[in-house]
């Protein structure tokens, strides 16, 4: 069987018949065809026409950096006729995988299940955060869960869909006896913590638990990144096929990310603001908790390793790390089979003023 049509048959387990058509074309509509690019920090002589990108969650201040990058022209300069937010969640992995997106943002943990299991071909090319957000989040003055033995004899609120998988692989690498835990289930909205049905609640460091600290409460977070669990999150995801025919374009893309998030980092009020008033006006969002969602984030894109090496970068040691999560949640990959860092680092090669961290932050 050849590699396109072992893509389709995976493209119609995963999106149906109808989503081949899709992604043919889509592939047929950004093939560089010569047209060249190169992702350069100033721009591409390109056109890669129109992309999608399917957002992990609804336009927030987590994506200040495509904001900016939409705001200040940066993927206009780089070929792209416009750009699409198609806001979360939803089923990114399979939206990537059918082409109905030509990228998406998600965690490692999510696109290594759909790897392992579905055989999707997906490959991570870059992440913004590199401390995954997950958090056991609790009141400071009520649980006050600090370490994972503090699990013990608590009652945790835990969404269905993916999280069961991670709170389960949490408890185990830790050596927390799932039966001293309650699990129930819960929606996105905190206010089971807050009203005292749930001891602890999964969240994330830079959405429910600002939800809850602006509320009004002293909050405690026990992070899955510090204790065990270190992978990517809102990692940027696309097809082998893309990364196979359109490198040109995938180059250009993440340089106008990377100009987005330099904007993200050292603005987050700008961010803030684009989010409230401007791509996210439909959703009401409040000033303070998107302000300090975009300050928080900071800490989650840069680490001593991004600062050397550039914004998106993935080091071999924290690529590992990733897998050896997922492995401890029952995943089964391994890093060539979720990673594919060739056209950062070839960008980042080209083009050294990218890798450069903003001063001041």
């Amino acid at each position: 069987m050849s590699s396109t049509e072992e893509t389709r048959r995976i493209v119609m387990k995963l999106a149906g018949v109808g989503a081949v058509a899709a992604l043919a074309l889509t592939a047929c509509g950004n093939d560089d065809g010569g047209n060249g690019g190169g992702g350069d920090a100033e721009g591409s002589d390109a056109d890669h026409g129109d992309i999608s990108i399917a957002l992990s969650w609804i336009e927030n201040a987590e994506f200040a950096g495509e904001f900016f990058a939409q705001e200040n022209g940066y993927y206009a300069d780089h070929g792209f006729s416009s750009v699409e937010f198609v806001p979360g969640p939803g089923p990114i992995e399979n939206m990537v995988a059918s082409g109905e997106a030509e990228f998406g943002t998600s965690n490692a943990v999510a696109t290594g299940e759909i790897i392992a299991e579905e055989g999707a071909p997906l490959k991570i090319v870059g992440a913004k955060y590199q401390h995954n957000p997950f958090t056991i989040l609790s009141l400071a003055d009520e649980a006050n869960i600090e370490t994972p033995e503090d699990l013990e004899g608590m009652t945790i609120g835990v969404q269905q869909g993916g999280n069961e998988a991670l709170f389960e692989a949490f408890m185990e690498v830790n050596g927390v006896d799932p039966s001293t835990v309650t699990v129930v289930p819960v929606e996105y909205d905190p206010s089971p913590l807050i009203d005292g049905e749930v001891d602890g609640f999964f969240a994330y460091v830079i959405n429910e638990s600002i939800t809850v600290e602006l509320l009004g409460h002293e909050t405690t977070d026990l992070l899955l990144s510090t204790n065990g669990l270190p992978f990517v999150a809102e990692a940027f995801i696309t097809t082998e096929e893309m990364i196979e025919e359109n490198p040109e374009l995938i180059k250009d893309f993440l340089a106008a990310e990377i100009l987005g998030w330099k904007d993200a980092i050292t603005d987050p009020e700008e961010g803030a603001r684009l989010a409230v008033e401007e791509y996210g006006a439909h959703l009401d969002l409040e000033m303070d908790k998107e302000l300090r969602q975009a300050e928080v984030q900071i800490d989650l894109v840069l680490t001593d390793e991004v600062r050397e090496n550039g914004l998106f970068t993935i080091s071999e040691e924290h690529q590992q790390e990733s897998v050896d999560s997922l492995t401890r949640a029952g995943v089964d990959v391994t890093t060539e089979d979720l990673f594919d860092l060739s056209l950062l680092e070839e960008l980042l090669e080209e083009n050294p003023e990218l890798a450069e961290i903003p001063d001041g932050v």
